[in-house]
């Protein structure tokens, strides 16, 4: 078809801290003393696969809420309006992937075909691996609200599409995607969010994305 590929996928990030194993002196445990709150961050995804040249994009927004039909409709026309031509979503059964929101955004852009996954096989999935990334990056970390876990998020997105390419400081994401490729079928505050694309090829900043990486009232 000559069509972009796209896995999506959502996650969730808490202030809680995601403890991991860690160094220290020998019978010193380290202890984090945190405030236990139940903000978070919920993140939606996208990598993309060019139908040429299988370049690989990463497409993102933050959101202060849960993720529902509504979040995700906004990303797939946030998608459209950077993908030329048609685009295949690939995605998990979840209950905001389906529905009349949906259909209707099919209906609207012709262009845009869905499929889901088997269920149970997040392993089909190269979205994964950017969560299982950006959560390693962050763990043993101490956000004290949550305007700075948003920008931690954002430095870590940014941080690993700028050092894919780089001798001194390389990203596991190319490897993480490369691995599920061949094993798969191939922000704002209050009540906002924040988008992005990092093209992993070229390791840059999309140009008409950048203002968007900004914190909007």
């Amino acid at each position: 078809m000559g069509a972009y590929l796209v896995f999506i996928d959502e996650s969730g990030f808490l202030l809680i801290p995601n403890v991991r194993k860690t160094w220290a002196p020998r019978g010193q445990t380290p202890v984090y003393q945190c405030r236990y709150r139940r903000d978070k961050i919920s993140a939606i995804s996208g990598i993309t696969v060019s139908p040429k040249r299988q370049r690989i994009g990463l497409y993102f927004r933050l959101h202060t809420k849960n993720i529902q039909q509504a979040e995700v409709c906004d990303f797939l026309r946030h998608l459209l309006r950077h993908l030329r031509g048609a685009v295949i979503v690939l995605w998990d059964n979840g209950s905001f992937h389906k529905g009349e929101p949906i259909r209707e955004l099919c209906r609207r852009f012709p262009r845009l075909h869905i499929e889901a996954f088997p269920p149970y096989a997040p392993e089909l999935n190269p979205d994964e691996g950017v969560w299982t990334h950006l959560k390693r990056e962050l763990s043993n970390g101490r956000p004290d609200d949550r305007d700075e876990l948003l920008q931690e998020l954002v430095l870590n997105f940014s941080i690993s599409s700028s050092g894919l390419y780089s001798t001194r400081r390389p990203s596991s994401i190319p490897v993480i995607v490369a691995l599920f490729m061949q094993k798969s079928i191939v922000t704002q505050l209050p009540s906002s969010k924040v988008s992005g694309y990092h093209n992993l090829t070229n390791s840059c900043l999309h140009s008409s994305d950048r203002e968007l990486l900004a914190l909007v009232p």
